[in-house]
């Protein structure tokens, strides 16, 4: 019988440092120093450390932590729940995680229905004082959220811009530029009538889509068609009903923008509901989080937009934020890259 404690012993009981400093042979002290990166503990013994903690499953205790340190290593992500449709918030969530392993951060996702009060997580996650920073989507031009969290003084970072004065930082997809380049495509596919769906109207992207979509109008020379009858988040069965009913209308258009992937394949329905070929009696340009539309229908001209990478780029904003980095260096723009271009 032994009086120090045992490896299967240590296996049993929850992880913690003095788990990690008897089975590497250091001081606790230099544990918890190798797993917090301080530069004054070399590189060999980090390693092991950090091997050491992952292989026995360790985790800081969160309550200890924030009664020392005042924070609790909790990244909030905040999503509506219709941002899963073509797995949007897998790709986030992906991105996200890929930048805090190795750090003491842990995510944790916040779903919440738009069509509720957006303020409750965040009043929530700001009494409780349950995350040390907050990452939010669906980013409104007038934003309270972002009103809110600046002025008690939560980092954050939004995917998608405000237009408020207030310098935060976040990460965005050019809308506006994507919007005018697929109209420039579909001219030179010899397409003239031009109908776009767009996002909910309260949505910061809807008018950088609205102005990209009119700009390319006036410089390629092309007609606008109306389609205002459903939205990019109206159900499928919706938009494939509206596009049929729009492609069989006394003005139908030769040529579609849509503003997001998940509509696409209920917009392809409706052109074939309508007895129309896309690709030979209308086009279709659309953006995509996947490869996913090219696979089922190569005809559609599609622009990649990269939702890990947008994770990634928000998290390096929002845990640079929270090191006090300035918000004006932490704010990055996504160009639309079309399938295909080199």
């Amino acid at each position: 019988m032994s009086d120090g404690i045992g490896i299967q012993d240590a296996q049993r009981e929850r992880p913690t440092l003095k788990t990690i400093a008897f089975m590497t042979g250091l001081g606790i002290t230099t544990v918890s120093r190798a797993l917090k990166d301080a530069p004054d503990i070399g590189a060999d013994t980090k390693e092991r450390v950090r091997l050491v903690a992952k292989q026995i499953g360790y985790q800081p205790n969160r309550a200890g932590v924030r009664l020392r340190t005042g924070k609790t290593n909790v990244i909030a992500l905040v999503l509506s729940i219709e941002e899963e449709i073509m797995g949007f918030t897998n790709h986030m969530v992906f991105g996200i995680t890929e930048v805090l392993t190795g750090t003491p951060y842990h995510l944790v996702v916040t779903p919440h229905a738009s069509a509720r009060d957006p303020m409750v997580p965040i009043r929530y996650i700001l009494d409780t004082g349950s995350a040390d920073g907050v990452i939010i989507s669906r980013t409104e031009p007038n934003d309270p959220r972002v009103a809110l969290m600046t002025e008690r003084g939560m980092p954050f970072a939004t995917h998608g811009r405000t237009s408020m004065g207030i310098v935060h930082p976040y990460h965005d997809y050019d809308n506006e530029t994507f919007a005018r380049e697929a109209v420039r495509r579909l001219v030179e596919k010899g397409r003239s009538r031009i109908a776009i769906i767009l996002p909910d109207a309260h949505l910061s992207y809807t008018g950088h889509s609205i102005k990209g979509y009119r700009d390319g109008l006036s410089l390629y020379d092309a007609k606008p068609v109306l389609f205002d009858t459903v939205t990019v988040e109206s159900p499928l069965l919706s938009i494939r009903d509206a596009t049929a009913a729009l492609m069989t209308g006394p003005n139908a258009p030769d040529g579609l923008i849509s503003m997001a992937g998940g509509c696409s394949i209920a917009m392809v329905a409706g052109i074939e509901d309508a007895g129309k070929k896309l690709g030979r009696d209308v086009d279709l340009v659309s953006k995509q989080n996947s490869d996913l539309l090219r696979w089922i229908r190569p005809e559609i001209i599609a622009a990649n937009e990269d939702i890990k990478a947008a994770g990634m780029e928000l998290a390096k904003a929002l845990m640079a934020s929270i090191n006090g980095v300035d918000a004006r260096s932490l704010q990055t723009l996504y160009q639309p890259v079309f399938a295909g271009d080199v």
